[in-house]
């Protein structure tokens, strides 16, 4: 289905892209990522930026193509999910949907928010992802750190997926750390200085599979399409 393909082409660029945060941790069936950024804003203001994904979450990471469908529910139970609207036809009344990207298993205001779920193509392997992000004081505003721990049995394998997902990660948070002014960008984020390049060297119309075997084309790889194959409808 089209909306699923977002996922995949949205991947892909970032196995060419050289903007990745850190894997501080892998081994053969797990990784963790870890990023950090302080932004100008004091803890409350990043706090409520934070738990507004809709304002800084990329779209081109929804299954709706858009991300002011994001919302988020900080308190233990609640859920960082995406509304699928609605899509009438000619002939038929459409249907909403949803998609529950993780739940929230630890929420303290103006400190920390810890997530259970598994991000992008990872939701149909099943591995365990657990996402902390803290917020705290510094000279200069306030630090944010995006860590996002994965483990368990999938489909990719992990120094290719991990370098896909800590891709992500940066990505995310220098949405974040942008719309609340940015003191100290992510570790791997494009710059005014260095974008062009970043942009050039890209390639955002490698197929998944291609990409990945230049990572190391001596393993057989399962493709982001691939692990799509039960949600897409052969388009």
């Amino acid at each position: 289905m089209k909306k699923f393909a977002i996922f995949a082409s949205a991947i892909a660029c970032l196995f060419a892209s050289p903007a990745q945060a850190e894997i501080v941790a892998q081994t053969d069936a797990a990784f963790v990522t870890r990023d950090s950024a302080v932004v100008k804003a004091d803890l409350r203001e990043t706090w409520l930026a934070l738990i507004s994904p809709g304002k800084w979450w990329n779209s081109a990471h929804t299954f709706s193509g858009d991300s002011s469908n994001m919302i988020l529910t900080p308190q233990g139970g609640g859920c960082f999910c995406e509304r699928i609207p609605a899509e009438d036809t000619a002939t038929k009344v459409g249907l909403g949907g949803s998609v529950e990207h993780m739940s929230v298993i630890l929420s303290i205001p103006d400190q920390a928010l810890r997530m259970r779920g598994s991000l992008g193509p990872l939701q149909s392997e099943p591995v365990q992802g657990i996402m902390t992000i803290t917020l705290s004081e510094t000279g200069e505003g306030t630090r944010i750190v995006f860590e996002y721990a994965v483990a368990g049995f999938m489909r990719f394998k992990v120094p290719v997926i991990s370098k896909a997902v800590d891709g992500v990660m940066s990505q995310q948070l220098s949405g974040l750390a942008e719309l609340l002014g940015v003191v100290e960008a992510p570790k791997g984020a494009a710059t005014p200085d260095n974008a062009d390049a970043t942009n050039d060297d890209a390639e955002p119309d490698a197929d998944p599979e291609s990409v990945e075997e230049k990572a190391d084309p001596k393993d057989p790889k399962i493709s982001v399409d691939e692990a799509f194959g039960d949600l897409s409808d052969g388009d």
